[in-house]
């Protein structure tokens, strides 16, 4: 029997979803850190998710500032 857990991390690339050139260490760290990435073989864009869909949750500092204002 399977315990089937939702990872909601988000996805880890080895490689460019586009191209498939091979990111290197100091790319995936970028990626990890920044969650954004332009690839230097293709010029394709690698955004990470911030928020994974569905979560419905809405962010503290929005929150923060409709406090603040008058």
């Amino acid at each position: 029997m399977t315990d089937e857990t939702h990872d909601t991390s988000p996805p880890v690339f080895e490689s460019c979803p586009h191209c498939g050139h091979p990111l290197s260490p100091w790319e995936k760290v970028l990626l990890n850190v920044d969650r954004a990435l332009m690839c230097k073989h293709c010029w394709y864009r690698i955004i990470l998710d911030v928020h994974p869909p569905g979560t419905g949750e809405k962010s503290p500092r929005k929150e923060h500032r409709k406090e603040q204002s008058p």
